[in-house]
């Protein structure tokens, strides 16, 4: 689970150079599918991922506005702020929080309740979900998407 989290954050910052070469009004250009657009996806997933582990801390979710983040440079510093808060919930994972209860109450007055795991994994998924939707989009822009492979990337060493 740690890993994937770190090919996440390795992927996301490979997007992020894939985007400096990119002119700024491409990148906030509305698109079919997705989130909309190439900068709000990586708006997005930064905002996915981190209300989720705050939701689980038990602390309150941050509601950003994506108008004050409408530059690489903004989304990439929303990203290092958040960063830490999100890498120290993942590093302390214990294998105890697996089937930890999420109680999720519901307008209407229910709830439904999710094993923390489910939910840590579903914000490995939506991150990985995004990823292929900009690769598609970077074909349009008549760039290579970043690789997707989790091979290569040195996320684990080999040992003996």
């Amino acid at each position: 689970m740690k890993t994937f989290f770190q090919y996440n954050w390795m992927v996301r910052e490979q997007w992020y150079r894939w985007c400096e070469d990119v002119p700024e009004e491409e990148l906030l250009r509305e698109r079919i599918g997705g989130a909309g657009s190439i900068l709000y996806t990586l708006y997005h997933i930064i905002d996915v991922e981190c209300s989720w582990i705050r939701v689980l801390q038990g602390k309150p979710d941050i509601q950003d506005d994506f108008m004050q983040f409408r530059s690489l440079e903004k989304v990439r510093m929303l990203d290092a702020n958040y960063r830490p808060e999100v890498e120290a919930f993942v590093m302390a994972w214990e294998d105890s929080m697996e089937s930890r209860p999420f109680c999720d109450p519901r307008a209407g007055g229910g709830i439904v309740t999710d094993a923390w795991g489910e939910i840590i994994r579903h914000v490995i998924a939506h991150q990985i979900h995004h990823f292929g939707q900009l690769s598609i989009w970077a074909r349009e822009v008549g760039k290579k998407p970043v690789s997707a492979n989790v091979i290569g990337k040195q996320l684990i060493s080999p040992k003996d």
